[in-house]
């Protein structure tokens, strides 16, 4: 992408959301020239996840059973370098406006030297190659390419997986507004270590030089077959939360595309408002839990914390970005896009 920053004030809309009591207010990203319309729902969904068709131990019938008996409301079937046919699932397990099954592939390709590329596909129109490369930049950009031309919406996925993707890798490709900032498998390296940086570092690495990037969380599961174990990657581990006019393939990836929505955890908002002078967040709390929240800006400066909610934060005019993140006293976590200033 490499586009300038802008200094606009967002334009903004205001409407509440019936679905979990989640309000948003409405406004132009200065970064895309993006207009959010007023309206829409929050659905929670998982954009990335396995069955036996490429590398997961349950059938595609068990996959969705899953998350539809644990209140998703929508699931993109990721399975590697396999489109899983989502056409016969659509029946027993969904309804307008109850469940929405998304086809999505990981394109999976590696570089000769053994570095792993994964980069998902959301709701593409047809299988997508592994394109290969002589460079990682260059096989992601090919990749992120390909699913483009199959009209669909790529997210680069953990970045840290046998540390493979740099935050200047990142920085060079284009096309692309999404990466995970939380995947649940035990071994993608989600907080780095060893002088590599941790995925919010990275992107607060990437907005600070001016390239936006939404972060998306997901559970990557491949085991539904033994609940409670940590050292598998198991379902529920992460998910985003999406407000779109319909649950349906097109608007739900379109508002992922355009950064509305946020990561989690565990922790779940009951309103969210950013207008052209303030950010403010409430959660919907936990009776035993008590929480924390951050105001993030450039070079991952923590520009005010709050111990209690709603908590508000006032721009002063010189952020080039604010994103918020909320702290639950177990170890949740919820990530907000950034508001680029």
């Amino acid at each position: 992408m490499g586009r300038a920053r802008a200094f606009i004030r967002p334009a903004v809309f205001v409407a509440l959301c019936a679905l979990c009591g989640v309000a948003w207010a409405y406004r132009t990203l200065p970064g895309f020239g993006d207009v959010r319309p007023a309206g829409g729902q929050w659905y929670k969904g998982n954009t990335h996840t396995h069955t036996t068709n490429s590398d997961g131990d349950s059938t595609p019938d068990e996959v969705v059973r899953w998350y539809r008996d644990h209140g998703y409301r929508f699931l993109v079937l990721s399975d590697h370098n396999v489109l899983t046919s989502v056409d016969g699932l659509k029946a027993p397990h969904g309804a307008d406006e109850q469940f929405l099954l998304i086809k999505g592939e990981e394109v999976t390709d590696v570089l000769v030297e053994g570095k792993p590329i994964h980069i998902n596909g959301l709701d593409v129109s047809r299988r997508v190659e592994p394109q290969h490369g002589y460079s990682i930049v260059d096989v992601i950009q090919r990749n992120i390419d390909a699913i483009r031309a199959a009209d669909g919406v790529p997210h680069v996925n953990h970045p840290n997986f046998n540390w493979s993707i740099s935050a200047a890798d990142l920085e060079r490709v284009e096309r692309v507004k999404l990466f995970e900032i939380y995947n649940g498998h035990p071994l993608v390296n989600n907080v780095g270590g060893g002088g590599v940086p941790g995925m919010e570092e990275v992107w607060d690495r990437l907005l600070t030089g001016g390239k936006v990037m939404y972060g998306i969380a997901d559970d990557d599961a491949h085991v539904f077959k033994q609940p409670g174990n940590p050292d598998v990657a198991g379902p529920g581990r992460g998910w985003i939360f999406v407000r779109s006019e319909r649950l349906a393939p097109r608007s739900i990836v379109e508002a992922i595309e355009r950064g509305d929505f946020y990561a989690s955890t565990g922790v779940e908002l009951s309103d969210y408002q950013v207008t052209a002078d303030t950010i403010t967040v409430t959660i919907k709390e936990l009776p035993a839990s008590k929480y924390r929240i951050q105001f993030i800006g450039a070079k991952g400066q923590v520009l005010k914390e709050a111990i209690s909610s709603p908590a508000t934060y006032t721009f002063t005019g010189d952020e080039k970005y604010v994103r918020a993140k909320i702290f639950e006293s177990n170890g949740r976590v919820a990530w907000t896009q950034p508001v680029i200033r």
